[in-house]
């Protein structure tokens, strides 16, 4: 070997151990993001702030023909680094409402591929099981674009004590769902959750149908595969249709066909996003019973900069025929200017509550990097 080969190769070992101590040091930082995630409720994946790393960083190369080898580089080590988190957090207990197969259950599979997916009966119990400890996130349905907010759980948002750490929106098909060898004109009966019997009402009504309500897709699902009847059918999803044997008599009756549901991660843990210019968050307060206080809380979001996406109205069921108001802003509430319009607001509202930060809403019918095990 001549000398100037040795000398190459030994100057590559020596970058080599300098970058074996440097992927130990950032393997020590995923473990305490991978604890972080944890404890907030956030999904492993984060492709934004992937593909933002990498833009950044390839901005410093100085010899722009390295770009894409860097780029396949430092993907590869995203890559490990995710997987190492995901075995970090296996034991992430995730709640839901419904049985296996309902769109909560669907959702929190695609944000959480890692955890333990845990089902509770209702809404309630599923938030109720992050407050005590025996789970460490809650995946709930908040907004669906055809029936609306979910009351019930904007409720719990206000009432409760857990944070909003992401947002989700899921592609949902509504389907008909019924017994093997059962007719359409066999039907007499509808079971489904309340808001899957309002996304399907004009064609329930087109066939003069009753419904009876159910805590979940799914469970109506159970239900009718369980039944002696044969007049009964389910509106739930494809996959529920799998899991308790029935057959789709009838698919996509939604009668919004760009149907999709907004899903919520609730959990202990706050964001702390500064700065993120996709940043948005949950405001929820109650107004001074004066002429013009909810019209000046209004304008003061917009002096302050503040993008309203949305303002909802709810009663507060421990005082009759009061209401607290649920926001949606885009911007940092922490920023400047947030504090300056929390500071506007306090002399308008008798109750401030930030409910949750997080980036802008992610498509899970588009999320293809994530382990859906369908």
């Amino acid at each position: 070997m001549n000398d100037e080969l040795k000398l190459i190769r030994e100057e590559i070992s020596s970058i080599d151990e300098k970058m074996v101590a440097l992927f130990s040091d950032r393997m020590s930082a995923v473990e305490k993001l991978a604890e972080y995630k944890k404890a907030h409720g956030m999904p492993i994946l984060d492709l934004k702030q992937e593909e933002k790393i990498i833009k950044e960083n390839e901005a410093l190369l100085k010899n722009p023909e390295l770009t894409p080898y860097y780029k396949s580089f430092i993907t590869n080590i995203m890559t490990q680094s995710d997987k190492y988190q995901q075995r970090l957090n296996e034991g992430m207990k995730v709640a839901y409402n419904g049985e296996e197969g309902a769109f909560a259950h669907i959702a929190a599979k695609r944000i959480f591929p890692e955890g333990i997916h845990q089902a509770y009966s209702s809404f309630s119990e599923a938030y109720e099981a992050v407050e005590k400890g025996e789970c460490d996130c809650a995946v709930i349905p908040i907004e669906n674009s055809s029936a609306g907010e979910v009351g019930v759980v904007m409720d719990l948002v206000f009432e409760g004590n857990l944070n909003v750490t992401g947002s989700y929106t899921l592609p949902v098909t509504q389907n008909l769902l019924v017994k093997p060898g059962t007719k359409i004109d066999d039907i007499k009966t509808v079971i489904s959750h309340s808001q899957a019997l309002m996304q399907c009402e004009k064609y329930i009504e087109s066939h003069g149908w009753e419904t009876v309500k159910a805590n979940s897709t799914s469970l109506s699902a159970k239900q009718v595969s369980e039944s002696d009847r044969n007049d009964i059918a389910s509106i739930a999803s494809e996959e529920a249709a799998n899991l308790y044997g029935l057959e789709i008599l009838d698919h996509d009756i939604n009668e919004n066909h760009s149907n999709t549901t907004r899903f919520v991660v609730l959990s202990h843990g706050e964001n702390v996003l500064k700065g993120n210019k996709d940043r948005k968050f949950i405001m929820m307060f109650t107004v001074s019973h004066v002429a013009g206080a909810l019209a000046k809380a209004i304008n003061a979001i917009g002096d302050c900069g503040f993008n309203m996406v949305s303002l909802m109205s709810r009663p507060i069921k421990s005082k009759a025929w009061q209401y607290y108001f649920y926001a949606e802003l885009e911007g940092d509430d922490q920023s400047e200017n947030g504090q300056k319009m929390l500071q506007l607001l306090s002399e308008q509202c008798d109750f401030i509550k930030i409910a949750g930060r997080y980036t802008t809403d992610i498509d899970l019918g588009n999320s293809i990097n994530f382990e859906i095990g369908e």
